[in-house]
């Protein structure tokens, strides 16, 4: 559809900070004969010779529409909270408007300017460049035909560092209101605003009729109203994948290039957006880089005019988008992060504040499509009222309302892949050490201390209930599915020293495997150390079923599944039972008891595992490759439950501030038997 000879006249508003970019843009469509600007509103000053003699300059865009006829093109590059009024004014004049990111401020003004757009019947581009490079369209295609085997997650990341300087150029900048106006400013929908939109349009989510829920995770580090370390998650019907971007202004340094990753069956896809190149990394050992053109959005909107060329990012496009910062808008302040988490670089505008170890909570949170919160990350719960999710707080002794020794968590919204389960973390000593792991990036869905099975079958395909990939001798070795099942509680009873709850598995599709009975109990044993007891029984709901591990599927020394507890990061381990002593001696071991000594938190503690009376099951037991122990219900051979035969299994585990010895362990678990 061409809308006359020669460039197009173009005008633009706001000619300094960002449209300085678009000013040298602008410069080469002239050289090209495609653009010319004709006039800038722009109420600060010019230098001499900064712009061409023939570009006209007005105060605002007022007189610039009173003054200017036939304009083709208006680019509104102006703070955010300003982008409404102005693009109506635009609209109504009967140019065409290209609108910085992002659009507007609201769900209530995007309804408004959409109605606006309509009501003119201009074309209006939004400036998500990121959505000009070829790689998006080379992902969805390739992502919808199967290319990277079933997606579960599409994730961005982004680690930059921000100085003083940034959150104090303007009177907007880190403010979620001013003068009682919504600006939104923030690190999604300002500084990462792209690497956002981007994972939503790669995935498919750009329209928010396709997602279940949005949740967002707001904390801040620097003196400002506004969030620089977030994650926005959001929810989809399966099989759709989620989408979670953790970002954050508090990185140690600005070196890293944000990215958007496709996780597959098949293949990992990684783009580096900015730079337009994609690094595909798939299940076979393959590695390979793609390299991409882009198209401007500028250029764009005059193919469009022109031609009648689809807009690569019209307002319509960021409706998701749009739904998101709604979220941001209407969330709770964002937590400040405490002072004592963070450190200080620099002097003057120059100084910035980085959280150490942000570069890996970025990197979990991706892995699990978990939040900062969920992560337990020290800075994220501190000083938060409501921070821990539902559940009951086990506290022995004269603890009783201080920090709990454990925490009993739902696990309701984890993301499908970890296979939502209930679980305990963290677990501490009574001096307060955390001794259990949630979401490490080695394992995302190693999730403190609970019970979890790696397979579960009844007819048909067995559900991971433990998450993570299934292990498949079939295709060689480990390798992800959508076979993810979930434990709900359907009902729970507390009492002191004691949570009793009624459970069900179910498969991947919903349909209901096995009906669970969990009893957790505690005590304080002394002053060092305290029990915590575990009894749980499984009934097949239905049909027979049958419980698989990859050891009985075949993998040696690999039985685990039953009860797991992930420790946290631990020095100098000693692990043993009565008969043996080290990681290759014990794992596979049958034994009474099994007792872990090392350093965690500082000093050397121990944790005494003490087998279940019901049946000689095997220690499962990693050292070098991460700290774990498990207790194996189908170590080498498959473990059935028959319909009026269930499983019982009663496991006790001593936690204690001292380095336990053998002559302790022996005692402690006779006097729990």
């Amino acid at each position: 559809m061409s809308e006359g000879t020669g460039p197009a006249r173009v005008a633009l508003v706001g000619a300094h900070g960002f449209g300085e970019i678009h000013r040298r843009n602008l410069a080469r469509l002239a050289g090209l004969g495609r653009a010319r600007l004709v006039a800038v509103a722009e109420p600060a000053p010019f230098a001499p010779g900064e712009l061409a003699a023939d570009v006209h300059v007005h105060a605002d865009l007022d007189a610039l529409l009173a003054a200017e006829r036939d304009l083709d093109v208006v680019i509104v590059s102006t703070p955010l909270h300003t982008h409404l009024e102005l693009a109506e004014r635009v609209l109504a004049s009967g140019a065409d408007l290209y609108l910085e990111k992002p659009p507007v401020t609201s769900l209530a003004q995007f309804e408004r300017l959409s109605a606006a757009a309509a009501a003119a019947g201009r074309l209006v581009q939004v400036g998500f460049q990121s959505l000009g490079s070829h790689a998006v369209p080379w992902l969805r295609s390739a992502l919808a035909d199967g290319a990277f085997g079933d997606v579960r997650a599409v994730t961005a990341a982004g680690v930059w560092s921000r100085s003083h300087g940034y959150f104090t150029r303007s009177r907007w900048a880190g403010r979620r209101t001013l003068d009682g106006i919504d600006v939104v400013d923030g690190v999604a929908t300002n500084a990462f605003a792209h690497a956002v939109i981007t994972a939503m349009t790669v995935a498919g989510a750009q329209d928010p009729g396709v997602v279940d829920w949005i949740d967002v995770d707001l904390h801040r580090a620097n003196p400002v109203e506004s969030d620089d370390t977030t994650v926005v998650r959001l929810r989809r019907p399966a099989p759709q994948p989620d989408v979670t971007c953790a970002l954050t202004l508090c990185g140690p340094d600005n070196e890293a290039e944000p990215f958007v990753t496709i996780h597959g069956s098949e293949a990992t896809a990684t783009f580096s957006y900015v730079i337009d190149e994609v690094r595909i990394v798939d299940a076979h050992g393959g590695d390979r880089v793609e390299r991409f053109g882009r198209t401007d959005l500028l250029e764009n909107l005059l193919d469009a005019r022109e031609h009648g060329a689809e807009l690569l990012c019209a307002l319509g496009d960021t409706e998701g988008y749009m739904a998101v910062l709604e979220a941001i808008r209407t969330a709770a302040e964002p937590h400040p992060i405490p002072e004592r988490f963070v450190e200080s670089v620099g002097w003057g505008a120059d100084e910035r504040i980085v959280i150490p170890g942000v570069a890996e909570a970025i990197a979990r949170a991706c892995a699990a499509e978990a939040t900062f919160t969920e992560l337990g990350l020290p800075w994220a719960v501190d000083g938060r009222d409501g921070a821990e999710p539902a559940g009951a707080a086990f506290a022995v002794g004269e603890d009783a309302g201080r920090d709990a020794v454990a925490v009993l968590r739902t696990g309701e919204a984890l993301a499908a892949s970890l296979s939502p389960r209930p679980y305990l973390h963290p677990v501490r000593t009574r001096a307060g050490a955390v001794l259990t792991d949630a979401f490490p990036l080695d394992h995302p869905w190693h999730l403190g201390a609970g019970v979890a099975m790696p397979s579960v079958r009844v007819d048909g395909p067995a559900a991971n209930l433990w998450g993570g990939p299934d292990y498949r001798p079939s295709a060689g070795g480990y390798r992800w599915g959508r076979t993810h099942g979930r434990i709900r509680i359907l009902a729970g009873e507390n009492a002191p020293g004691t949570v009793r709850e009624r459970l069900e598995w179910l498969g991947a599709d919903g349909s209901p495997l096995v009906h669970e009975s969990r009893t957790w109990t505690w005590e304080a044993i002394d002053g060092d150390t305290w029990r915590l007891g575990l009894r749980f029984e499984l009934h097949a709901a239905g049909g027979p079923v049958t419980l698989d591990s990859p050891g009985s599927l075949g993998r040696p020394d690999a039985g685990y599944g039953g009860f797991f507890w992930r420790f946290a990061p631990s020095a100098d381990v000693d692990v043993r039972t009565r008969d043996a002593q080290g990681e290759s001696a014990v794992n596979g071991v049958r034994a009474p008891w099994l007792l872990w000594t090392s350093v965690l938190d500082g000093a050397r503690r121990s944790v005494l595992f003490g087998a279940p009376s019901e049946a000689d099951d095997p220690w499962f037991v990693r050292v070098a490759e991460y700290p774990g122990v498990g207790s194996a219900l189908a170590w080498d051979a498959p473990l059935r439950i028959g319909p009026g035969a269930p499983v019982t299994r009663t496991l006790a585990v001593v936690v204690s501030d001292r380095e336990l010895t053998v002559g302790d362990a022996r005692l402690l678990t006779a006097s729990a038997s």
